[in-house]
């Protein structure tokens, strides 16, 4: 885990200075890596590199040059198969001075060019320097773990793992992007690519960029394409899924430093931990924090599994301080992000670190499975209550739902007034009204902006129904899960651990 930043030039030579502003960059992202800073000049791309040293500790240093130094390369992740690919490439000629997964990264740029992401198997987001081409090569994970943010000012390419990094740059305003502050109120996070400052982009998960006298290209080069296509029994299934988990965790284990776990007393973390204790025996360390109250705590259920698995377990009961820590932990996220369980998870990670540098993590386990009852249920009744009535009376239940009061103590999407309204509209556009927390309208009286017209042409109403009619026709929960792993996911779980563990360098795989 590492921060990463930089400029590049395509077009001739930075502007005098540019070593100066990615020093700066770099500094804004010190926290991402307390072991080291290097830097990579040249008269086209000066790049910047924060460390965390994880994995070929004495010599995993960045920025890293291939043989000829021709390709230099900045990197934040993890590779778990970069023992695979190591031999492969040798066998091709390429030869390697260190052990660390960040070489294979950049041996396999130069022997497949843009097509290695799609063989690597990890978390990360690189940028590559080749002086050949005179081209700057980006990439982001499939799920979007690690971030990369982007923008061109005065005519040169910057990015960097958070937009802290960027506003050290003179070469650019920050002003706030309306349309972005209009998404945040309706979703509760800025939706990729899009970030809270006009011209700046997030990098979409899953795929690659590359900076050329042609411009700024993006391109995906992964996405869930089938679905429902194994006709396996349960029993086959259940058996796949158990060894595909213990395989995924095992390769999660690399790390030349303390390990250990989140740990909930979930079912996700739980699973997690069961296959970490098969591998790791009397060595396991978990961490879990909890409330002064019992009801909002799962410190009990949590030591219940510690206990079954025999890990060293270390509990934290929890008093936040809002008025003292709530400053610190929203500079850290970097943009506006509406999710409170940001509060707890600044403080696992912060307990965690006093113990271990790298953690697995559960987080993403209920949208891959649809572990949400107050998710994913209510699109289950929904589509069978649309298989049952006609649309004329699906109309009808969805105006008496707009007109049903609605109860503060149940969860938006449990309430009938909900429910039937979201009758009234097509299966996409109920999974939107779910996912908002103010309709647009609203949200546009909010910022004054005037009432607006429909949801037809609404960028966000359109991003979030187009992801959803991507799922599996006619079954609602699968298309709601694979919305999320889309839309809510890299924008709001994936960002909030990211930012709250980074801010400890705390490595959460």
């Amino acid at each position: 885990m590492c921060g990463i930043s930089g400029l590049f030039n395509a077009d001739g030579p930075l502007p005098p200075g540019a070593r100066a502003i990615v020093e700066a960059m770099n500094g804004a992202i010190a926290h991402r890596g307390p072991d080291g800073d290097g830097f990579f000049e040249h008269e086209q791309a000066v790049l910047g590199h924060r460390r965390l040293a994880i994995i070929d500790i004495a010599r995993g240093h960045q920025p890293m040059a291939n043989e000829d130094e021709s390709c230099w390369i900045v990197f934040n992740g993890e590779i778990y198969n970069h023992h695979d690919l190591r031999p492969i490439l040798e066998a091709k000629g390429h030869r390697f001075r260190t052990s660390c997964d960040t070489e294979v990264i950049l041996h396999g740029y130069e022997e497949f060019g843009a097509a290695i992401v799609d063989r690597l198997e990890g978390m990360f987001a690189f940028a590559i320097f080749d002086g050949r081409r005179r081209e700057l090569f980006a990439a982001r994970d499939r799920l979007g773990k690690k971030p990369f943010f982007y923008t061109t000012a005065a005519g040169v390419f910057h990015f960097g793992s958070e937009l802290p990094a960027l506003t050290q740059s003179p070469l650019w305003s920050p002003e706030i992007d309306a349309a972005a502050l209009e998404g945040y109120f309706s979703l509760g996070y800025v939706l990729a690519p899009a970030t809270i400052y006009r011209g700046v982009q997030k990098l979409e998960p899953g795929h690659w960029l590359r900076v050329s006298k042609a411009g700024v290209e993006t391109r995906s080069y992964w996405d869930v394409t089938e679905f429902n296509t194994d006709d396996r029994s349960d029993d086959a299934l259940v058996a796949d899924i158990d060894a595909t988990l213990r395989a995924a965790v095992q390769a999660r284990l690399e790390s030349e430093v303390p390990l250990g776990a989140f740990l909930s007393g979930g079912i996700d973390s739980g699973l997690v931990v069961s296959y970490m204790a098969e591998a790791l025996g009397d060595r396991l360390v978990t961490t879990s924090v909890g409330f002064g109250t019992a009801q909002h705590s799962e410190l009990a259920a949590a030591a219940l599994v510690a206990e079954h698995f025999h890990s060293h377990h270390y509990p934290t009961t929890i008093e936040p301080n809002l008025d003292q820590m709530l400053t610190t932990i929203v500079s850290r996220l970097g943009e506006p992000l509406a999710d409170s369980s940001a509060i707890p998870t600044w403080y696992v990670s912060k307990a965690a670190r006093e113990h271990v540098t790298v953690a697995l993590s559960g987080d993403g386990g209920d949208e891959s499975f649809a572990g949400y009852d107050f998710r994913y249920v209510p699109h289950a009744m929904e589509g069978a209550a649309r298989r049952l009535l006609p649309g004329p009376l699906s109309r009808w239940a969805g105006g008496v739902g707009a007109r049903w009061p609605r109860s503060p103590k149940l969860p938006k999407a449990l309430r009938a007034g909900t429910l039937l309204e979201n009758l009234a509209g097509d299966p996409a556009s109920a999974y939107y009204a779910d996912l908002t927390f103010l309709k647009p309208r609203n949200t546009r009286r909010l910022l004054g902006l005037g009432d607006g017209a429909g949801l037809d042409g609404n960028p966000i109403y359109e991003a979030i129904t187009a992801a959803y009619r991507r799922g599996p026709a006619g079954d609602p929960v699968q298309q709601a899960e694979y919305a999320d792993l889309k839309i809510y996911l890299p924008n709001d779980p994936l960002v909030k651990v990211a930012r709250m563990s980074m801010a400890h360098v705390l490595a959460v795989r």
